[in-house]
């Protein structure tokens, strides 16, 4: 019996050399694209540049149309709408939209967007916590047109994917800072 005692005592302290050290919260590995981008110039009246690695799909409404991003299963949904007198309604849907996301959201940060020199003005809705939408915006002239996205990713959405959403949503800050309108001659 003493043997016994003896044994399990001295494998008890030859077994604790070391103290063990929890390993740190992994992420698995992103192989992000290289930040490319081509200019969007289709029948609408703007432009904008858009990362090459997403997919333009044009929806039934004039200038309403998604872009894909296949690598990461998310969705920018664009839509157009031109003004008449409405701006107010359109900037109240837009923030309705955006602020129903309150019940799931941490916090939701407005930044404004100015660009005098072209007449785009604008705000983006950027969200903390894990909200269906990552990121929702609108841009106006204030006058005569209106347009507004939103980003969703097609999945369930955890922390896992917040270096995805972070790098899609630089794609869409360069998008909002290239948007630019394009008045239509009748010629």
């Amino acid at each position: 019996m003493n043997k016994i005692i003896s044994i399990c005592i001295l494998t008890l302290f030859c077994s604790c050399k070391e103290n063990y050290t929890p390993k740190p919260r992994g992420f698995f590995k992103l192989d992000f694209p290289e930040k490319n981008f081509q200019q969007y110039n289709q029948d609408c009246p703007f432009t904008f540049q858009f990362p090459v690695y997403s997919k333009g799909e044009p929806l039934e409404k004039y200038c309403f149309f998604n872009l894909q991003f296949p690598k990461f299963d998310a969705t920018l949904h664009l839509s157009y709408f031109p003004l008449s007198e409405n701006l107010f309604m359109h900037v109240e849907e837009s923030r309705n939209l955006a602020y129903k996301h309150t019940v799931k959201a941490n916090a939701i940060s407005e930044q404004p967007f100015i660009n005098n020199k072209d007449h785009v003005f604008g705000l983006l809705y950027d969200y903390e916590g894990t909200t269906a939408t990552a990121l929702q915006f609108y841009l106006t002239d204030s006058t005569n047109h209106f347009f507004r996205g939103a980003l969703y990713f097609n999945t369930e959405v955890n922390d896992s994917i917040a270096p995805v959403s972070i790098f899609l949503q630089d794609d869409i800050k360069h998008l909002i800072e290239s948007f630019r309108w394009i008045e239509k001659s009748d010629s």
